[in-house]
């Protein structure tokens, strides 16, 4: 009996820093779910909070760790790295789980043995919730960078498919599996609510870092294809609320990141998004496409906010620029996350 319980074993990854005023609902959502709670480990790798976020968490019988690194993609490894189920949710401190059965539904695409991983296809939109919140719901991405590479991975009301890279699919009742091969370019899969077979991950991970969207990646680079799902489900992102601030200051972490940590990520990652960079700045100077955009989304869903949309774009572009310029002359430096705040 033992063993059966191990072999079903969840174990959710959430890495936290200062993450008080969002991880009280994650967790919740967590604990609510129709699935034996017994087989649920919650692991917490914790960046040094100062807030109440390590009190929440002991609320929640959650298993805490101490991540040294700080980085969101430093805590998921070192989770996963501790973790004993059979499968692992990688879950970010502002994410909900929308409904009790989203893990159940969530790990139906196993019994496919050929499938390494599943996520949900959208962002649960909440009427409710910030118009930042909202904005990404609507758009699939929390970044309008990828929705213009064509790289995004989640539905969208832009843009016909969950995924713009004419992905072939095979419809299932509750989920969409594919299959994606070595050397195409590959949607943002791996946040917000991805589980993966632990035995995948443990075989796969080789680094202190899991950087999400380069995963798929370092596995096709060891191998010819593999297998997908994504669920006929949500989950909530509250990603950035309402504020512009902490939407500016994510985008900004984003990019720092990416040329911070380019020595663990793919070759040539950064070359290879050189065309994508240059059809994303006309997207912007034009204005016609990202206003057409913009009127588009509002029709087939009405949402004031839609008309984020454009500012979106601009303060995406203009961040990207200046730590690129940073960069380019030597003075970009690493994030700064002793005072980050989720």
């Amino acid at each position: 009996m033992k063993n059966k319980q191990h072999f079903n074993l969840v174990s959710f990854v959430i890495p936290t820093l200062n993450s008080g005023s969002v991880l009280q609902e994650c967790l919740k959502s967590i604990r609510n779910q129709n699935y034996p709670q017994t087989l649920i480990e919650i692991i917490i790798s914790d960046g040094g909070s100062t807030d109440k976020t390590i009190n929440i968490a002991k609320t929640y019988d959650c298993q805490i760790i101490k991540n040294d690194l700080k980085t969101a993609e430093s805590g998921k490894a070192l989770g996963i790295k501790i973790s004993k189920g059979k499968y692992i949710a990688l879950i970010d401190s502002d994410n909900i789980l929308p409904d009790s059965d989203w893990l159940s539904l969530m790990l139906q695409p196993f019994k496919d043995t050929s499938i390494i991983g599943t996520e949900p296809w959208e962002y649960t939109y909440r009427p409710n919730g910030g118009f930042i919140e909202r904005y990404s719901s609507l758009t699939g991405v929390n970044d309008p960078y990828a929705l213009i590479a064509k790289n995004y991975d989640r539905k969208n009301f832009i843009r016909k498919n969950w995924n713009g890279l004419n992905i072939k699919v095979k419809d299932h009742l509750k989920y969409q599996s594919f299959t994606l091969s070595k050397g195409q370019k590959l949607p943002s899969i791996g946040a917000n609510g991805t589980i993966y077979l632990k035995k995948i991950l443990d075989k796969y991970l080789t680094s202190d870092y899991l950087i999400d969207v380069d995963f798929l990646t370092n596995i096709l680079s060891k191998t010819q294809k593999l297998s997908f799902a994504k669920v006929k489900c949500g989950i909530i992102h509250s990603y950035c609320e309402s504020s512009i601030t902490k939407f500016i200051k994510k985008q900004k972490r984003r990019v720092t990141d990416l040329y911070i940590y380019q020595q663990i990520r793919p070759k040539n990652f950064i070359a290879s998004h050189f065309n994508d960079t240059i059809i994303f700045t006309l997207y912007i100077i034009l204005i016609i496409p990202m206003s057409f955009d913009t009127i588009k989304g509002f029709i087939k869903k009405p949402d004031s906010a839609w008309f984020f949309h454009p500012v979106a774009c601009i303060l995406t572009w203009w961040t990207y620029f200046s730590v690129t310029i940073k960069y380019k002359f030597h003075l970009l430096e690493p994030v700064n996350r002793d005072f980050w705040q989720q």
